[in-house]
């Protein structure tokens, strides 16, 4: 026998809108396991499964990719090289962003009188929208 929660009851104590959990469900990444009244049912363990979800996301994964990472079975099963690849993105994103905050830093401090007269300033915009031209590539 299943243990079961109504979906009011999951997305409290999830904390997030229910509306996310049908469109969960929709994607693939949840199902309930019945009805009661107009109210979907899931099995306790939705729990867990929405903080793994929760986890990937904050790890930069897609919805697709997470759900990717689940057998047709519900089981999760992750591809450590996947992981591995991520996590060599998420230290990329740390070594610009602690670029780009060490730039903003300078140009709080900066003598210059005017922040379009800094030379390091002028380097950070640069970068940025370099960034932002390979990102809409991609």
């Amino acid at each position: 026998m299943y243990k079961s929660i109504d979906i009011s009851e999951v997305s409290k104590q999830a904390g997030i809108p229910a509306s996310t959990l049908r469109y969960y469900e929709e994607k693939g990444l949840v199902q309930s396991i019945g009805r009661r009244g107009m109210k979907r049912l899931f099995d306790t363990s939705i729990l867990n499964k929405l903080n793994f979800i929760a986890l990937g996301q904050r790890a930069g994964f897609s919805l697709d990719e997470i759900a990717d990472m689940f057998t047709h079975q519900g089981i999760l099963q992750i591809d450590r090289s996947q992981l591995m690849s991520k996590a060599d993105e998420v230290d990329k994103q740390i070594k610009e962003l602690k670029a780009v905050r060490d730039g903003l830093r300078h140009a709080a401090n900066c003598d210059a009188p005017s922040h379009l007269e800094c030379p390091k300033f002028q380097r950070l915009m640069k970068a940025a929208g370099k960034a932002n031209k390979r990102e809409k590539r991609a």
